[in-house]
Parts: structure tokens; C-alpha cells; sequence
């Protein structure tokens, strides 16, 4: 089998272990090899992260935390300080930042960097090694590391290197080293697809990539496909420089300039529903909202906050309604707002589930599946919609405004007239 797409690059995986767990050990020594679990208080939160101790009684992240305590009654439960969380992944990044060539931030606790073509100036592995003692010596934080052709074999290389620990798997045995690993070590394969390889007789890595790939795309369409490749070892999917993507933002210019609060509240929400909707399609996170107001006479004001990462628009629309109290001030007639999110990393809704519920991350899920499938303003939060007599309020000022307009059309066309077309 050719990995097509492989020989030449060199992609380094980083991931900082247990991160969530780390920082708080670093905060208190006394968790040290004990069990501990991170995520929501009260017997309907979810797991956020545990350590390995806690993972050894099956304990596991998006796990509701009634049934961790049960498995682990033990375990020392902390809520979480995602605020001090991020401020220890912008150290690493920056770290990262000023040493790689080419790095992406896929989450907040994981990173990949390709390092293609610098072994002919510095060998990969020697870089790559003296990166992560470095980010230990400077942090104080474990991370393991991967270094392969591709990103699909580096993070599996990764996970095998935990905990803190490093491997790198040249191109000649990339086949050896994935054969004998479970198939739920490919990042693609969830435990739906997994039960459904187990239910075919597919366990290892090696049996699946035998399978012939007509019968995983008739069977799981081009996922099927790309399953098969990633078995095979192949992974073109390029390294994507961390600030491709700065932010996402939208604005609002209203026809006739307002200080109505209760409508410029309305519509903040519903902008910032818009743009984490976005978000959580292009699975990423914020960490900055910036806040716009350009007032009648075209003077211009943001105000910004740093935030915990997230996607969740229930807390990214109270601190957008924050954020626009302390900026407008001056109470003048407002030509436009707009909202932006920037500072954006990969990663889903796990990442801020300290408060939130099993059920709360369902219903985000379902609201979006119907997004997806009958359009963005299929589902909206009533806080974000104009009331019917709103509506009827709009449409009345609306004609107004066009009646005025046409009068005034009129009255030209008449003086127009009666001065002879002059």
C-alpha cells in the first residue's frame, strides 16, 4: 500500500495531558496522584475532564457526573476555572508561536505544527523533543507528542505516547505501528461507528484497513472512504495556520437611527445567536466579544472582554448585552452595532460544561440539527424575536417612512413641473 499524500511531511501532534487537571495541580500539589474529576457540581452536570487515576474506574469525559461519583466515590470533584485554563493554553501557544514554522491550534489543549522539510537544516524529532521540554520546563505542565507523516497518524502516536511521553513514527512503519491498534483510535470513528465495525467483526486497525474500500463507501457512504484512507495511513488534510480565521463578526446598519434599548437588546441577541451558530458549525470556540456602536453622527466605539472559550450563544449573548450597558453611554441616536468573536480555537461544547447539563448540550445539538436541515432562523430564542405588535410597530413605521417619501417625490415632480422641466 502507497501513502499517497505522506512521504515528504513531517507533522508534529501536541497534547497537553489531562489539561484541565494538570493546571489544578499546579494550583495544589495535594491532588497529586489521586483521583479527580472537573466538571459541573450538582448530580446533573458532566465530566469535563479527569485525571488517570479517576479514568482507572471508568470514568470518562461528557460522563454524567451522578454516575462518575458512583464509579469514583472517592474522587475529588473541582468545578473548574475555565477563565484560568485559557490563560495557561495561550502560554503554551505563545511558546509554540515563537518557535514553529507552521503551527494550528486545534483546541485548547492541542496543537499541530508541521515541521516539513526542516530536517534538512535540524532533524524533526531532536526540534521536536526539545519544544516539549521546553513548554514542561516553562509551564510546568505533562504533554505528550507525536511526530508522523500526517496528522492522522501523529495523533494517534500521540495518544500512545500518554501519559507525557513521545514518539515519532516513521513513514517505513507506519503500517506495523497502526495494525495492531484498536479501530476507535482513528479520531474519525465515534462509538455509533464503532458498534456498528464491532457488529461486522472489525476490532483492529489492521482488519479494517483489509476490508475493500467499495464496501465501507456502500456501507458509510464517503465517510466510508476516508475511514479506509486514514487506515491505510493516509492523511492529506493540511496543517491550517492558526490566524487563518481570525474571528466572525456581523453588524447591523438600521434604516432610521434608534435609541430604542429593548429592540437594540433584541437584535444584539439575535446577531450573536447568528454568529455562534456559526461557530459551533465550523466546531470552533471563542475567547473574545468585541462590541460595535456607531452613533448618528458616525463616531465610532468598541468595547471588548476575553471570555472562557465557548460556543454557547446563552452565555455569549448575556456578556454581548454587558458589554453594549457599559459601552453606550452617551444615549445618542445609534446608527449601527455589530458584535465580533475573535481569539476563535478549535473544539466543541465539552470545553464549557461546568454549569451546563447533559440535557442543555442535547438541546443545543437538536437545535442545530434543525438549523441545518430547514435554515438558520428555523429555531430562535424568543429574547432575540421581535413581538407581533414589535413586528406591526416596524411595518407601521415602514409605510410611514415610504409615505413621506413618496409625498416628497411629489411635491419635486410638481415644482419640477411648474417651472418647465428647468
Amino acid at each position: 500500500m502507497i501513502l499517497s499524500g505522506t512521504i515528504d511531511r513531517s507533522v508534529l501532534h501536541l497534547d497537553l495531558d489531562t489539561f484541565f487537571v494538570s493546571v489544578e495541580r499546579l494550583k495544589n500539589s495535594r491532588l497529586n496522584g489521586k483521583p479527580v474529576i472537573i466538571g459541573g457540581m450538582s448530580d446533573r452536570g458532566v465530566v469535563s475532564s479527569c485525571s488517570y487515576e479517576a479514568r482507572k474506574y471508568g470514568v470518562s469525559s461528557a460522563m454524567p457526573m451522578k454516575m462518575a461519583r458512583n464509579m469514583c466515590p472517592d474522587a475529588i470533584v473541582i468545578r473548574g476555572d475555565m477563565e484560568l485554563y485559557s490563560n495557561y493554553s495561550n502560554i503554551v501557544t505563545g511558546i509554540i508561536a515563537e518557535r514553529a514554522p507552521l503551527y494550528e491550534k486545534a483546541s485548547v489543549d492541542e496543537h499541530y505544527i508541521d515541521l516539513t522539510g526542516m530536517d534538512r537544516f535540524y532533524g524533526c524529532y531532536k526540534w521536536s523533543h526539545e519544544l516539549r521540554q521546553y513548554i514542561i520546563k516553562e509551564t510546568g505542565l505533562p504533554i505528550s507528542i507525536g511526530l508522523s507523516v500526517n496528522k492522522t497518524v501523529s495523533k494517534i502516536a500521540t495518544g500512545e505516547a500518554k501519559p507525557n511521553g513521545e514518539i515519532e513514527v516513521q513513514k517505513e512503519i507506519v503500517l506495523p505501528f497502526l495494525d495492531p491498534l484498536s479501530i476507535r483510535k482513528i479520531p474519525m470513528i465515534g462509538q455509533k461507528t464503532y458498534q456498528v465495525l464491532r457488529s461486522m467483526g472489525i476490532a483492529t486497525i489492521y482488519t479494517l484497513r483489509n476490508i475493500p474500500v467499495e464496501m465501507l463507501e456502500k456501507l458509510m457512504g464517503k465517510n466510508g472512504i476516508e475511514m479506509w484512507k486514514r487506515a491505510n495511513g493516509i492523511d492529506s488534510t493540511p496543517v491550517i495556520s492558526y490566524s487563518e480565521q481570525k474571528s466572525i463578526s456581523t453588524e447591523h446598519t438600521f434604516e432610521k437611527d434608534t435609541t430604542d434599548l429593548l429592540r437594540l437588546n433584541q437584535l444584539l441577541v439575535s446577531m450573536v445567536e447568528k454568529i455562534a451558530f456559526e461557530l459551533r458549525k465550523q466546531e470552533k470556540l471563542t475567547s473574545c466579544i468585541t462590541v460595535k456602536i456607531r452613533y448618528s453622527n458616525f463616531d465610532t466605539h468598541t468595547l471588548q472582554k476575553r471570555i472562557p472559550y465557548t460556543s454557547f450563544d446563552h452565555v455569549l449573548a448575556d456578556i454581548t448585552k454587558e458589554l453594549f450597558a457599559r459601552l453606550y453611554q452617551r444615549r445618542m441616536l445609534i446608527r449601527l452595532i455589530g458584535v465580533r468573536f475573535s481569539h476563535m480555537v478549535r473544539g466543541v461544547q465539552q470545553l464549557d460544561m461546568f454549569d451546563d447539563t447533559p440535557e442543555k448540550v442535547s438541546l443545543y445539538m437538536a437545535m442545530d440539527r434543525i438549523r441545518k436541515r430547514f435554515g438558520r432562523n428555523a429555531v430562535r430564542r424568543a429574547s432575540g424575536v421581535m413581538t407581533v405588535s414589535e413586528k406591526e410597530e416596524k411595518a407601521l413605521k415602514q409605510l410611514e417612512n415610504a409615505v413621506n417619501e413618496q409625498n416628497m417625490m411629489e411635491e419635486r415632480l410638481k415644482k419640477y413641473m411648474m417651472y418647465g422641466g428647468r
